[in-house]
């Protein structure tokens, strides 16, 4: 969250003071930032067993 509030930031700051390829730069970092962001999650809420495809075996669930 922190690197896409500085991306959009500055973004938004540049944009205001006129320097477009900058503001363009950050705008493409934002966008790049959120999409990973959006894995991130997607990875967390599919819990600890989460399974990459059918190519990757399973593993064994951790014992308490």
């Amino acid at each position: 969250m922190w690197g896409l509030l500085w991306t959009v930031g500055g973004a938004l700051a540049f944009a205001a003071t006129g320097r477009t390829g900058w503001a363009v730069a950050c705008g493409c970092l934002a966008v790049v930032v959120a999409a990973d962001l959006v894995v991130v999650v997607r990875h967390l809420r599919q819990g600890p067993h989460y399974q990459p495809g059918r190519d990757v075996p399973p593993y064994d669930p951790p014992h308490p």
